[in-house]
């Protein structure tokens, strides 16, 4: 059985991912599924301010799972569990070793759009990610491929 690892943001976008999975899943992929989120790191005045840092650890921790939650439930509704794995540190970096400390198998992250002029398309993150993965990495751009997903996103392109 296959795993994929499905970095997820808390965004609208990364859901795109999640809808990409369970798409697979229907077609008859046998998958088991790892949702990744990497938090910032705390910054000088929380770290101060706190003064306890296993609190900060596990606000992170909360806030990642928080952030997770619509993931999910997409697919604990669909009837497929998952894992989920919280990271915090630089996010292209963190979610590489997220990916390869969980041996998954493969990845699937959406595009955000959002950085360097080079990146505009794919986001300096998917990209960073795409560069650095010891395994395949699926690039899931936004649109209307996913305004339908339970028809999934070839039927969505060909209507």
């Amino acid at each position: 059985m296959i795993k994929i690892f499905i970095a997820v943001d808390g965004s609208e976008l990364s859901l795109d991912g999640v809808h990409h999975a369970l798409w697979l899943v229907r077609q008859g992929l046998q998958a088991q599924v790892v949702l990744g989120h990497v938090q910032e790191p705390a910054t000088l005045y929380e770290m101060v301010t706190a003064r306890d840092p296993d609190l900060i650890a596990a606000a992170s921790l909360e806030a990642g799972e928080h952030l997770m939650a619509p993931a999910r439930a997409l697919l604990e509704a669909a009837g497929v569990p998952c894992e989920t794995e919280v990271g915090v540190g630089d996010e292209a970096r963190m979610l590489v070793n997220l990916i390869e400390r969980t041996g998954s198998d493969m990845v699937i992250i959406g595009a955000r759009g959002r950085g360097a002029l080079s990146s505009a398309l794919l986001g300096s993150v998917s990209l960073e990610v795409a560069r650095s993965s010891p395994v395949p990495v699926t690039i899931v751009k936004h649109g209307p491929a996913f305004a339908a997903t339970e028809s999934g996103p070839l039927e969505d392109l060909e209507a």
